[in-house]
């Protein structure tokens, strides 16, 4: 499944559910929901034995959905359970530090990119994506304003592809759209009531095909 190359895609983060199959069967039901580029996995609490039986039981859902899966910070559960990428939270030494290593091998992105320097500082390590926001950041209905204006000003001078994290509002991913960005990232917009979340992703993406901006227009 290839989704739409010309507009704003979805990025899911997988909620924060203790119980692996619990949390597996959830992300599987979103997945049902429509087009979704990616999946990141957060480690949240998790040691790394149980983050690893995370990951195990979540990448082969992700993949087969057509989705990338992405792990957050932990190389190794990345490699073992046979990831596509590897998501960083660190600074743009440590996101050069991991191209280094897996580059061919592992999609990297990321950055703790809060503000305009430290991101054209990511930027010069050229990662996969820049990242504006926190995984867990979506605490107001809205995507907050400093991660939308950062995605605005990289999405018009970058090349390098940015995700905006959202707010709790699944209409959120619009105003992320709006900016230019070519991905929005969802946690509780999608998994706030799991039971929904298949016609969340729908809707989500209905709005972007019907509202979002087309790139090379």
């Amino acid at each position: 499944m290839t989704g739409p190359e010309n507009r704003c895609r979805l990025v899911l983060i997988v909620p924060d559910i203790a119980d692996a199959d619990e949390q597996a069967n959830i992300v599987a039901d979103a997945l049902k929901g429509g087009d979704v580029a990616s999946v990141i996995v957060p480690q949240y609490g998790l040691d790394a034995g149980a983050f690893q039986k995370h990951a195990e039981k979540l990448v082969p859902i992700i993949q087969n959905a057509g989705a990338a899966a992405l792990i957050a910070g932990d190389s190794r559960v990345a490699g073992r359970s046979k990831a596509d990428g590897l998501h960083l939270t660190g600074s743009a030494a440590e996101i050069a530090e991991a191209i280094d290593k897996h580059a061919g091998k592992l999609i990297i992105g990321g950055g703790k990119a809060t503000d305009r320097h430290t991101a054209l500082e990511i930027g010069e390590a050229r990662p996969d994506y820049i990242f504006f926001g926190k995984l867990d950041g979506d605490i107001k209905p809205e995507a907050h304003p400093k991660n939308v204006a950062l995605g605005e000003w990289w999405a018009s001078m970058i090349e390098i592809p940015c995700i905006v994290m959202g707010g709790t509002d699944p209409a959120s991913a619009l105003v992320v759209a709006d900016t230019g960005a070519e991905f929005v990232a969802l946690r509780l917009a999608v998994f706030g009531e799991p039971g929904l979340a298949p016609s969340v992703v729908a809707r989500v993406n209905a709005l972007l095909d019907e509202k979002a901006p087309r790139f090379g227009d």
